[in-house]
C-alpha cells in the first residue's frame, strides 16, 4: 500500500513559477508516478509521468516545455516544477503512482488528495 500527499499549491500570477511536491509513504520506489489535474467543470486530465527510476518521462502537449517532473526515491518524493504559468493551468493537481509507466488514469492505483493551484491573469 502507498499513501501520497501533495503540497505546494497556492495562488500565483500568470507567468510565474511554482513547484508542487508529492510525498510518498510505503513502497514507492518501484512504481511509476504521474501528475494529473482537474479544472473546475472539467474532467481530470493527464499532465505528465515519470518512470520508477526517473529515466523516462513524457508530458501532455499543453504543458510540454513548461512543466518538469522529477523524483528522488531516496526521499520518497516526486515534484512538479511549473514555469510560465497560465490561467488555464488553474486546477486541482493530483499525484498518482502505479505499476505501469503510462498516461492513463486507470493504470495508477494510488492517488493523493490533490492540491489547488490558481493562476491569476
Amino acid at each position: 500500500q502507498v499513501r501520497l500527499v501533495e503540497s505546494g499549491g497556492v495562488s500565483v500570477q500568470a507567468g510565474g513559477s511554482l513547484r508542487l511536491s508529492c510525498a510518498a509513504f510505503g513502497n514507492f520506489r518501484w512504481l511509476a508516478s504521474a501528475w494529473f489535474r482537474q479544472a473546475p467543470g472539467k474532467e481530470r486530465e493527464f499532465v505528465g509521468t515519470i518512470g520508477w527510476n526517473a529515466d523516462v518521462s513524457f508530458y501532455a502537449a499543453s504543458v510540454k516545455g513548461r512543466f518538469t517532473i522529477s523524483r528522488d526515491n531516496a526521499k520518497n518524493t516526486m515534484w512538479l516544477q511549473m514555469n510560465s504559468l497560465k490561467p488555464e493551468d488553474t486546477a486541482v493537481y493530483y499525484c498518482a503512482a502505479g505499476g505501469q509507466y503510462s498516461g492513463r488514469q486507470n493504470d495508477f492505483e494510488y492517488w493523493g488528495q490533490g492540491t489547488q493551484v490558481t493562476v491569476a491573469s
